[in-house]
């Protein structure tokens, strides 16, 4: 069993963020903690809501924990609301990786081509600068787009565009990288660059080339929260002793499975209710 916190928002209504993770995570058989980067009434995409930044709730929180000696396997960051709290993110993860601990960072900003409802390009430099902390990041097509400044294209990206994109990641200091929902010569699927160098808490496979690239059947169906599933997954199956690319097609497959179970419920925006799906983590 690995220590695993997540920072994050929480989502009072709908199963996104630490919502959608900590079940996950606990059902893989790991201790879960989280650190609320915000209380947020509900998902952005409503048009209306309300947020409640915790950043001084964090920084009495992180002294205590460090005079108590917690200590964490890995840790997961999401959305960040300021350069504030972003600083004080990057300073604490700074020490835990330097104490061992595994940082993945999950730059949660946009998708389709554009930020999401609220953010702004404030929240790029802020998640750049998240990126280059990390062991693994694992953006969407659009969030690697906007930390690279490599234009997103509707149509997609040839495979060399997508191992640049990949190089540019790992330029900004990710040890390894995930770019999901791509769309890469015509084929929705998720790429990912690997280390020539071992990294922590990210077992990979030398032989199989610095790249990878894994297809997928793309669902008309768009559910908030799937993002989270997925990191939940491929975190979960990393911290198991799973290979990158085999947690990351893990993963894929546990987001579509969810997805074609979930497909016909009415409020989309409410994400899938997990709690009810944990058993299909085990197929």
């Amino acid at each position: 069993m690995k220590q695993i916190l997540l920072i994050n928002d929480v989502v009072g209504h709908s199963h996104v963020g630490m919502v959608a993770m900590m079940p996950i995570l606990t059902y893989m058989g790991h201790a879960t903690y989280n650190l609320p980067t915000a209380l947020v009434s509900n998902t952005l995409d409503y048009g209306k809501f309300n947020v409640l930044e915790t950043t001084d709730y964090m920084r009495g929180t992180l002294p205590v924990w460090e005079q108590l000696g917690f200590s964490f396997d890995a840790a997961c960051t999401g959305l960040m609301f300021s350069e504030e709290q972003a600083n004080l993110v990057s300073g604490y993860c700074s020490r835990l990786r330097d104490s061992g601990t595994t940082i993945f960072v999950d730059p949660i900003m946009g998708d389709g081509g554009r930020l999401y409802n609220g953010m702004t390009h404030r929240q790029v430099e802020l998640m750049r600068h998240m990126v280059g902390m990390a062991d693994l990041c694992f953006p969407n097509y659009t969030e690697a787009s906007l930390l690279t400044d490599i234009p997103f294209r509707k149509e997609g990206m040839s495979w060399d565009e997508a191992c640049r994109m990949l190089d540019e990641l790992c330029g900004i200091g990710s040890k390894t990288a995930i770019i999901t929902s791509a769309h890469v010569e015509g084929k929705s699927c998720v790429v990912g660059r690997r280390s020539s160098l071992p990294v922590n808490g990210v077992l990979q496979q030398q032989s199989e080339g610095l790249y990878f690239k894994i297809d997928y059947e793309e669902i008309p169906v768009l559910f908030h929260g799937t993002g989270d599933i997925f990191s939940a997954v491929l975190i979960g199956n990393l911290m198991n002793g799973k290979t990158l690319k085999e947690s990351t097609r893990k993963a894929m497959g546990i987001v579509s499975e969810l997805i074609n179970r979930n497909r016909d419920l009415p409020d989309k925006e409410g994400g899938i209710p997990i709690e009810q799906c944990l058993m299909i983590i085990d197929s």
